[in-house]
């Protein structure tokens, strides 16, 4: 299984991810979170892994392993209410997961962040990447709306502490 697993990351390049989410739906899905944003008090950051290294592969590396470490690296966790939120997009092993912050922890179910990755792995098992991504981030602004709702933050004064646009790793 390891090895199978191996080839398809090998085998996920950068340049598949680009044609899956070109700048179009980079440019949609930050629409979409800048539009979500305006709903919460919460922030979203989301992100396009085309494959993990082979040696993170060989060790075994879950896709919510590389997830929460994409979680510290982008400093999702580094929002002053502490209610960021991942998006982490995995496309070799063609897996969603979301990482919610502490300031989250207790409002949000679990299988509520499942049904989120559930949506979208099934629109990207169908082609449709963008409107997957934007249906998720969608989902996911109902859920910090209704957790995390904008009358929590200074929606005038509060600053955009996370990059609305999409990255690509």
């Amino acid at each position: 299984m390891r090895l199978g697993r191996l080839a398809r990351h090998l085998g996920a390049t950068h340049v598949a991810a680009r044609r899956r989410f070109p700048a179009r739906t980079l440019d949609a899905i930050e629409a979409a979170v800048a539009r979500a944003e305006k709903n919460h008090a919460g922030e979203i950051r989301f992100v396009v892994e085309a494959a993990l290294s082979p040696a993170q592969v060989l060790a075994g590396m879950s896709p919510r392993a590389r997830a929460l470490e994409v979680f510290a690296a982008q400093r999702v966790w580094d929002t002053e209410h502490n209610n960021g939120v991942l998006l982490y997009v995995e496309l070799a092993d063609r897996i969603v997961e979301i990482v919610a912050d502490r300031g989250l922890a207790g409002r949000v179910k679990p299988d509520e962040w499942e049904g989120v990755c559930r949506l979208m792995e099934a629109h990207y098992r169908a082609g449709r990447f963008e409107a997957g991504s934007i249906a998720g981030v969608d989902a996911i602004g109902v859920l910090l709306a209704r957790h995390f709702p904008s009358s929590m933050k200074r929606a005038r004064d509060a600053p955009n502490e996370l990059p609305d646009r999409p990255t690509l790793l």
